[in-house]
């Protein structure tokens, strides 16, 4: 697909090709693997990770991709198309036998997110999106819910607020990019992140299936959430439309701001 900075014409299709090919060795790395626990490496990563990141990125680079990868970091920076990687999201969950962890990848070029492909690894359930021609869970066309008010709301989290934020309930499965494609296809009515923030490989994967379905996403601070710094961290938040969006995030700035000392990010 090109390097040093050149990309040849290539495909929307191919492109998705190349991820689901990605995707596929994971799928052959996890299932050779036996041990699935910490790696003992750094806090937070188990064998898991270790393997899905090397499947994954050797696929990635040898269709002349750059890598942006949450376990190895950045790979031929030069490369026009740079896919951002999270191996296993949620990698605690497989761990521990619950079955919701994804391979999420999401490609960026010039314009912005252009595909992406999100499989839940324990299921197989595999969305994918091509930037203006819509969102799929398993090959077919998704939508979000029309829910409009949070007090009626179904609302994926990440960490633990301190206070309630106004919705009818919530759910925290622990796999961001798995969590914002549910927000896509109607199983939630949206998501926030109660954290600290984060990085793009968890959420650019679900944030174009989410754009491409119809959903909205926005960073709660106001930052572009388009990005591939290793560093970079923006606090999320998903939505089915655009009013219940505002609401959500309203809430989720009342949050921060009864933190003691806290101030409202941005």
């Amino acid at each position: 697909m090109g390097t040093a900075g050149t990309v040849r014409s290539v495909t929307d299709d191919e492109l998705v090709a190349v991820l689901d090919e990605a995707v596929a060795a994971v799928r052959d790395a996890l299932d050779a693997l036996a041990e699935w626990g910490p790696a003992g490496t750094r806090p937070g990563q188990y064998h898991t990770d270790l393997v899905a990141d090397a499947a994954a990125v050797a696929v990635l680079e040898a269709a002349g991709l750059g890598v942006v990868s949450e376990e190895s970091g950045l790979h031929h920076p030069e490369r026009g198309l740079q896919a951002v990687l999270d191996p296993v999201d949620g990698s605690t969950n497989a761990a521990h036998g619950l079955p919701w962890y994804a391979t999420s990848l999401c490609v960026l070029d010039d314009h912005g997110a252009r595909a992406a492909v999100v499989v839940n690894q324990a299921t197989g359930e595999c969305f994918r999106a091509v930037r203006g021609a819509g969102a799929t869970l398993d090959g077919f066309a998704i939508r979000p819910s029309s829910c409009e008010r949070l007090s009626r709301a179904v609302v994926g989290l990440s960490g633990w607020p301190r206070h309630h934020l106004g919705w009818a309930q919530m759910r925290a499965y622990g796999a961001a990019a798995l969590d914002l494609c549910s927000v896509a296809c109607g199983r939630l009515d949206a998501y926030v992140d109660c954290g600290g923030g984060h990085a793009p490989w968890d959420y650019l994967g679900g944030m174009l299936v989410c754009h491409e379905a119809g959903a909205v996403v926005a960073d709660v601070a106001g930052g572009d959430l388009v990005t591939a710094g290793m560093a970079d961290r923006r606090i999320v938040a998903g939505a089915a439309t655009p009013v219940l969006l505002r609401e959500l995030i309203a809430a989720r700035r009342v949050l921060d701001e009864a933190a003691p000392g806290g101030t409202v990010p941005g």
